[in-house]
């Protein structure tokens, strides 16, 4: 089982990069809302994943 959250966990690092290289080129403002809410739920997905809990500071 923790292979597969292992796995998990580095696939869900890669979507929050690849979302943060779409976010530093998004043209407007519309697009960089959509990647940052992308970004924050991918976020929770991993804090989960590794064992943690979401801030709900930030939310």
């Amino acid at each position: 089982m923790s292979d597969v959250r292992d796995l998990l966990i580095r696939s869900s690092e890669k979507v929050i990069s690849h979302y943060r290289l779409l976010l530093a080129g998004a043209r407007t403002e519309s697009e960089r809302a959509l990647y940052r809410s992308r970004i924050e739920r991918e976020q929770r997905l991993l804090d989960v994943l590794q064992g943690g809990f979401p801030d709900r500071a930030a939310a």
